[in-house]
């Protein structure tokens, strides 16, 4: 039985986790819903609510067909955790989310996050087979399943990738894994100039060559003792594919990084982002997404560290002060795709604008998160504090 007047209420399984739900929905309970929590500084501030319903203890493998390349997990189940099982049977689930020791499958969904391996793998959206989540009136509804090709349903779980936990909460995800690459070598190239650092991306992309990332980082993100532009390129295959990239990279000046230093190096990239708000409390973490061809403009426009998933076009601008990053991403909301302020300081997030620009689609958006919680209940304010 659930103590649903304590400080947090931990649930142990999708049907208690709907009770949770159903239970603060009948007494008109505003509710904080999360994992482990690792992304406070995500999004819209955290607005003070009467329960704090969490995740984390659910954390169970519920079937897992290496053969079939298929596995369900809990929401609270940890990235790291789950990566370490995968790796045992040479699989993985490349979503590459940053604060990637302790996030979880559901607060990784529900945020929406990726990294480096975008560029191949694609995004949560690409890997998820099913879902399970529960709602405020305390049903666990089942979307998709655990077969690939099975889609019923699925757009109905799309809906929660994203929503910041405002619609529902993610209880349980079926995902297609991938088998890991035979081989995998990381090479870098050093360039004094943007413009030559986009030019060697550019022969990357119209070569036949098929890297896993392509991320590009300024001088101040690269903290190299020589400013350079840094791009790091991720390539993985058999080992006829892996000569060929050394062959094809060492024409166009690339250097491969030793084999013991991959994973740091990576994970450096994955993770630039917490690193650099833990020493900087004042800091944010602006998100601009563009064309291909618009990167180059987006890094000339970032007055401090940056780093661009140089094959999809995500950029991502780091400032010292949330009100440098709100004055950039107004100057900027109109010129670009789209522009969010991703991250920023819990004190003060309600006097920024974190997302300027959000599209035509925001009253659409609007209407759904009243169908799922029409009280709004449910982490208000976390969607950029719009919804």
């Amino acid at each position: 039985m659930l103590d649903y007047f304590s400080e947090a209420v931990r649930p142990q399984s999708p049907a208690e986790l709907a009770e949770a739900l159903a239970w603060a929905a009948a007494r008109s309970q505003t509710i904080e819903l999360g994992g482990n929590f690792s992304k406070r500084l995500m999004g819209g501030p955290a607005l003070r609510s009467n329960m704090n319903v969490s995740t984390a203890a659910m954390n169970r493998v519920r079937q897992y067909e290496p053969h079939d390349l298929t596995i369900s997990v809990e929401a609270g189940m940890p990235y790291c955790e789950l990566s370490r099982l995968l790796a045992e049977h040479r699989q993985m689930l490349p979503l590459d989310p940053v604060f990637s020791d302790s996030a979880t499958i559901g607060g990784i969904l529900a945020a929406n996050c990726s990294g480096p391996r975008r560029r191949l793998y694609g995004t949560a959206r690409d890997m998820l087979i099913g879902m399970q989540f529960a709602t405020l009136e305390g049903k666990v509804v089942e979307s998709g399943g655990m077969v690939v090709k099975n889609v019923a349903g699925l757009d109905m779980a799309k809906l929660m990738i994203g929503s910041f936990g405002t619609l529902a909460a993610i209880a349980v995800a079926n995902f297609k894994v991938i088998p890991q690459p035979p081989h995998e070598r990381t090479f870098q190239f050093k360039h004094a100039t943007l413009e030559a650092a986009i030019a060697a991306r550019d022969t990357i992309l119209k070569s036949p060559l098929d890297p896993a990332a392509i991320d590009l980082l300024n001088p101040a993100a690269a903290e190299l003792a020589e400013p350079a532009y840094v791009l790091a390129v991720r390539a993985g295959g058999n080992a006829a594919a892996i000569a060929r990239y050394e062959r094809e990279l060492a024409r166009l000046g690339a250097k491969p990084v030793p084999g013991g230093e991959e994973a740091s190096f990576w994970g450096a990239i994955q993770n630039f982002t917490p690193r650099y708000l833990a020493t900087r409390p004042d800091g944010a973490v602006v998100r601009i997404s563009t064309t291909l061809k618009g990167i180059a403009a987006v890094i000339q426009s970032i007055p401090g560290p940056a780093i661009a998933r140089a094959g999809t076009g995500v950029c991502y601008a780091y400032f010292e002060q949330a009100s440098e990053a709100a004055r950039f991403a107004a100057s900027t909301a109109h010129e670009f795709s789209e522009t969010v302020i991703e991250f920023a300081p819990e004190e003060g997030k309600e006097e920024i604008n974190l997302w300027p620009a959000p599209g035509r689609d925001l009253e659409i958006m609007k209407r759904i998160k009243l169908m799922f919680d029409p009280q709004l209940l449910l982490n208000r304010g976390r969607l950029y504090r719009l919804i």
